[in-house]
């Protein structure tokens, strides 16, 4: 079987053209994998599970009677220690479960010394 002599050199400009193509989509045009597409996912998911409660832990916080004097204890202490202190108070175990979320804690604790 006979080929064209363009045939050779378009091949390879296909080739190098396609690898070329996919540098740069996955380095500067946001492509991802499968694999790191469902890690993003996961993780906002996490981050917005994280936010919503820690709504509830803020009005739990609001209900409790000693709010003034935790809520300065959290104010002074370092940012290291606070979510501590919310999962001490009670404040970041939500309804229905036996112990609190230190993400939770965390988030709320932001919240709360603002």
């Amino acid at each position: 079987m006979q080929t064209p002599d363009w045939l050779k050199p378009g091949l390879y400009g296909a080739a190098c053209g396609a690898a070329a193509l996919a540098v740069i989509g996955f380095s500067w045009g946001g492509w991802v994998t499968g694999g790191t597409a469902r890690t993003m996912a996961a993780d906002q998911s996490k981050a917005g599970v994280v936010t919503a409660l820690s709504l509830i832990c803020v009005d739990q916080a609001k209900r409790d009677p000693q709010l003034a004097e935790r809520v300065v204890a959290i104010k002074t202490a370092s940012s290291w220690n606070r979510g501590d202190l919310v999962m001490k108070n009670g404040w970041a175990t939500m309804p229905g479960t036996a112990e609190g979320n230190s993400q939770v804690a965390k988030d709320c604790a932001d919240k709360i010394a603002a």
